[in-house]
C-alpha cells in the first residue's frame, strides 16, 4: 500500500483495484489503536482477531473473483449502545441490564452484509447522556486534536476513532446532537438522518421518539455510502453545481450567547461564500420557536429516559454513575401534562419550519458556537450548553441534519458546518455537503497523532460532594422527596440535593413551553408524536 486511503470511499476503490488489501487497512487501524488509544479512549472493546480473520476472508473473496459489497473489507466501529454479536453492549454503565436485546442490531447486520468489518465497540457517555464520569470503570474519551479536550458526545469514541484513523467509518446515535457534535469537534462528517428512517432494532434507547442511528466518517460521500447500506438504498450521485439552490442562513447571533467564538461567524461566512460560488443563493432566516423547541427536546429526552430505566431502579439505582442519576432525576420535575405540551410544541415547530422550507431548499448554521471545550471545564459548559450547541432543535423536529468541517479556529481546533434539509431529504443534504467538500479540503485535514506521545490527557472533574440536607430549602426538599417517591427512586442525600438545585431551571423551561399558545395551531393539540 503506497499511500493509505484518506476516506472510506477511497479505501473501497483501492481494495477493488488491488491497490491495497482489507488486511492492510485493518492492521493500520489496529496499529493506531495500539499506539494511541490509551490516551484517546476510543474503544470499550476491540475484536482484533475476529477483525483480522474477517479481513483475510475479504481478501480471499477478492482473489476468488466474488462479487463485492459497497463496504467490502472496510473496518468500522460501532457505538456501544448498538448490539453486535461479538459481545453484549455495556452502554458504558455498571447498571446496564443483562442480558438485554438481540444478538445483533439490524444496521450492524446490514453493514456486515455489505462487507464491512466490525473492529470494535466505541466509547460513549453512560447510557449516551450527561458528562464523562471518571469514577466508572470505563475509558474517558479525548480529542485527537488535543487530548486535554473533549471529543464531543455522546458518540465520542466513534468521532475520535474516525479522526484518529482507527476506523474508516462508524455508527453513532443522535438524540440531542450526539452524532453531529463529535463530528464537528473531531473534524469529520456525520449525519443525523430523518427520524424514523433507520431501523433501530438493537439500539439501547435514550428517548425512543427522538433517537436515530447515524453514519460518521471523514467525508459526506462516505456518510452517503454508509447511509445507503443502512437504509437498503443506492448512494446518490454526486452533484457539482448548486445553481438555483436557495440556502437559508441561520446566523449564530440568533442562537448563541456571549461565549460564542467570533471566529466561527467568519468561518460560516466563508462556507456560505463557497456555496454561493457553486451557484446557490443565500438568504437569512430565523428559526421559529427556537428556544421552546430546544426545551421540548430536552424534556422529551429526560422523560422517556426515565420511563425506560424505571423498571431497573429497585436493584440498580446505586450502580448508576452520579451524573447519570442526576440526569434521570430531572424527569421528576415534569408532569405528564408537561410532556404532552412538549410534543405539541414539537408539532408546532414542525409546521413552522415546513412553512420556512416552502421558500428555501436548505438551511445552514454553525454546528457549535465554540470549539471542543477542555474536559476539566465540561461541568461549567453544561450550564450554557443550549446556546453553544445547535443540534437539539433538529432532533425535536426530525429533519435530516449533517455536520461537516468548515475550518479551524485560532486554537487549531476544527469547526463544523451544519446543513439541514426537509424531512426524508437525507441524500440531498449529503449531496450538497459533498459539493461543498469538492471545493474545500477541511474534511481531509487530520490531527498529528505523534503529538499525543508524552501529552497528558484531560480528566473530567468528579461530581462535587453533595451538600448536607440541613442546607437545603425545607419546602423544596419535601417536594423533591415526593417527586422521587413517585418515580420509584429511594434517594440519597446527593440525589435530593441534585433534584432540589435543578427545580428553578426546570420550571423556567416548562414555563416557556406553556407560554406557547397551541390552541389555534393546526394539529398542535394532537396527542400523537410528531410525524416526519
Amino acid at each position: 500500500m503506497t499511500r493509505a486511503p484518506r476516506t472510506l470511499t477511497e479505501a473501497v476503490d483501492a481494495i477493488c483495484s488491488g491497490a491495497c488489501s482489507s488486511s492492510e487497512l485493518v492492521e493500520q487501524a489496529l496499529d493506531a489503536a495500539e499506539r494511541y488509544d490509551d490516551k484517546l479512549g476510543v474503544f470499550l472493546s476491540r475484536f482484533d482477531e475476529q477483525a483480522r480473520a474477517d479481513a483475510a476472508s475479504a481478501d480471499r473473496a477478492i482473489a476468488g473473483g466474488a462479487s463485492l459489497g459497497p463496504l467490502h473489507g472496510i473496518p468500522v466501529g460501532v457505538k456501544d449502545i448498538i448490539a453486535t454479536r461479538e459481545g453484549p453492549s455495556t452502554s458504558q454503565s455498571p447498571a446496564m441490564p443483562a442480558p438485554w436485546g438481540p444478538e445483533e442490531a439490524t444496521v450492524v447486520q446490514r453493514l456486515r452484509d455489505a462487507g464491512a468489518i466490525v473492529i470494535g465497540k466505541t466509547s460513549t457517555l453512560e447510557f449516551a447522556y450527561g458528562l464523562p464520569d471518571p469514577t466508572l470503570p470505563f475509558p474517558v474519551p479525548t480529542n485527537p486534536w488535543d487530548v486535554s479536550r473533549w471529543p464531543g458526545g455522546s458518540s465520542s469514541g466513534s468521532g475520535a476513532g474516525v479522526a484518529a484513523g482507527m476506523m474508516l467509518g462508524a455508527l453513532g446515535t443522535d438524540t440531542g446532537g450526539s452524532v453531529r457534535v463529535p463530528a464537528a469537534m473531531c473534524g469529520i462528517s456525520g449525519l443525523k438522518p430523518t427520524t424514523g428512517t433507520i431501523d433501530d432494532h438493537g439500539l439501547v434507547p435514550l428517548a425512543a421518539s427522538v433517537d436515530t442511528i447515524g453514519p460518521m466518517a471523514r467525508s459526506a460521500r462516505d456518510c452517503a455510502v454508509l447511509l445507503a447500506v443502512m437504509t437498503g438504498s443506492d448512494a446518490p450521485a454526486a452533484i457539482e453545481r448548486l445553481d438555483g439552490l436557495r440556502v437559508g442562513v441561520a446566523t449564530m447571533a440568533a442562537m448563541s450567547g456571549a461565549e460564542a467564538d467570533p471566529a466561527i461567524a467568519e468561518l460560516l461566512d466563508d462556507a456560505v461564500a463557497q456555496l454561493e460560488s457553486l451557484g446557490a443563493t443565500a438568504v437569512p432566516v430565523d428559526l421559529p420557536l427556537y428556544e421552546e423547541v430546544v426545551d421540548s427536546d430536552y424534556l422529551t429526552i429526560v422523560a422517556e429516559r426515565l420511563s425506560w430505566h424505571r423498571p431497573h431502579f429497585p436493584d440498580n439505582w446505586d450502580r448508576y454513575g452520579a451524573d447519570a442519576r442526576s440526569a434521570m432525576l430531572r424527569a421528576a420535575h415534569y408532569t405528564a401534562a408537561d410532556y404532552v405540551q412538549a410534543q405539541r410544541v414539537r408539532r408546532m415547530g414542525q409546521n413552522a419550519v415546513a412553512a420556512l422550507f416552502a421558500d428555501i431548499d436548505l438551511i445552514v448554521s454553525p454546528m457549535c458556537s465554540r470549539t471542543a471545550p477542555p474536559i476539566t471545564e465540561l461541568g461549567d459548559c453544561m450550564s450554557t450548553w443550549k446556546s453553544l450547541v445547535h443540534a437539539p432543535y433538529w432532533n425535536a423536529l426530525g429533519n435530516p441534519a449533517a455536520s461537516v468541517p468548515m475550518g479551524f479556529a485560532g486554537n487549531g481546533l476544527p469547526i463544523g458546518l451544519q446543513l439541514i434539509g426537509r424531512p426524508r431529504q437525507d441524500a440531498f443534504v449529503l449531496q450538497v455537503a459533498e459539493a461543498y467538500q469538492q471545493v474545500t479540503d477541511w474534511h481531509l485535514r487530520t490531527p498529528d497523532l505523534a503529538r499525543i506521545d508524552g501529552t497528558e490527557a484531560g480528566v473530567p472533574i468528579a461530581a462535587p460532594v453533595a451538600p448536607g440536607l440541613e442546607t437545603l430549602d425545607p419546602g423544596a426538599l419535601e417536594l423533591a422527596r415526593e417527586l422521587l417517591h413517585r418515580s420509584g427512586i429511594a434517594p440519597s442525600v446527593g440525589d435530593l440535593a441534585s433534584l432540589t438545585s435543578g427545580m428553578a431551571a426546570a420550571r423556567r423551561s416548562t414555563d416557556r413551553l406553556w407560554n406557547v399558545a397551541c390552541g389555534d395551531e393546526p394539529g398542535a393539540l394532537a396527542l400523537s408524536y410528531p410525524e416526519v
